[in-house]
């Protein structure tokens, strides 16, 4: 099997088909090289000053940078990606809400070992949610190019119906090598894992996730993102990010709808 692309032309439901079959796809140069230019530029003072891991399955020689709402306006953009979020829509279409769980910039830098093959779905307590149920849909977007040499994530073609707890070598997975400006958009059920990274160059990818609305969030997208950064972002990505309330769950104060709320610009917990 072959890692699979899609031209930028290609619709959400083609998308969202092809991620069903074979558990992720390569969305080529879905947006300019400019764009991810901002992005180095908004978030380069953060770079430095984001630690490396301190335990082997974060990596040793990999830097993690979150709050991407909060510091990168341009981020926003991508999350709202007409093209992009509506593949994520469309294969989280069996859940009454969806969400923003995780935002952050991967740096792998020269010398980084490759990461363990695992699923994203193990962080929810490797429950076995059934196969054809879709928990979560992860993302990375290249902010650099992604090359075999420089540590392109790997991930094992069709393995998201493989099933909690299966076994599989690194010579079963394959480099997602990708132009900058492209994005992976792989199931929760995939296994994958992040490459080594022979070069001499660091190699960057843009890590963000989504997940059905009843699961706890990765990066609590409260505290990540100041409450006077949130009153200034459009209803479409505040609802992403949790703020509006649905069915039984979300409410604040005297079930009050937590979006409106926040408009308010008021501590309604307080209000007599």
């Amino acid at each position: 099997m072959a890692v699979q692309h899609v031209a930028n032309t290609a619709t959400a439901q083609e998308i969202a088909t092809c991620l069903r079959e074979h558990g992720h796809v390569v969305i080529d140069k879905l947006v300019p090289s400019e764009t991810m230019d901002r992005i180095e530029t908004e978030l380069h003072p953060y770079f430095s000053a984001t630690p490396f891991g301190h335990m082997s399955e974060l990596g040793f020689k990999t830097q993690r940078t979150g709050s991407l709402i909060a510091r990168s306006p341009t981020v926003r953009e991508l999350i709202m990606n007409e093209t992009y979020l509506g593949a994520v829509k469309e294969l989280l279409s069996h859940a009454e809400k969806i969400q923003l769980t995780i935002t952050e910039v991967n740096s792998l830098a020269p010398g980084a070992e490759a990461q363990f093959l695992h699923q994203d779905e193990m962080l929810y307590d490797r429950f076995p949610f059934p196969i054809n149920y879709e928990v979560f849909v992860n993302s990375l977007w290249a902010l650099t190019d992604f090359t075999e040499e420089m540590g392109a994530t790997r991930v094992v073609p069709g393995s998201h119906t493989a099933g909690v707890g299966a076994q599989f070598s690194y010579e079963d997975s394959l480099p997602v090598e990708m132009e900058r400006g492209s994005v992976l958009l792989f199931s929760g059920k995939i296994y994958h894992g992040g490459g080594a990274n022979r070069s001499k160059r660091v190699r960057r990818a843009i890590d963000i996730g989504f997940s059905v609305g009843w699961v706890r969030q990765v990066e609590n997208q409260y505290l990540s993102c100041p409450i006077e950064i949130a009153r200034t972002l459009p209803k479409d990505l505040l609802s992403l990010m949790g703020y509006e309330s649905t069915g039984g769950y979300g409410f604040i104060g005297d079930r009050q709808n937590s979006l409106a709320a926040l408009e308010l610009q008021h501590e309604p917990i307080l209000r007599k």
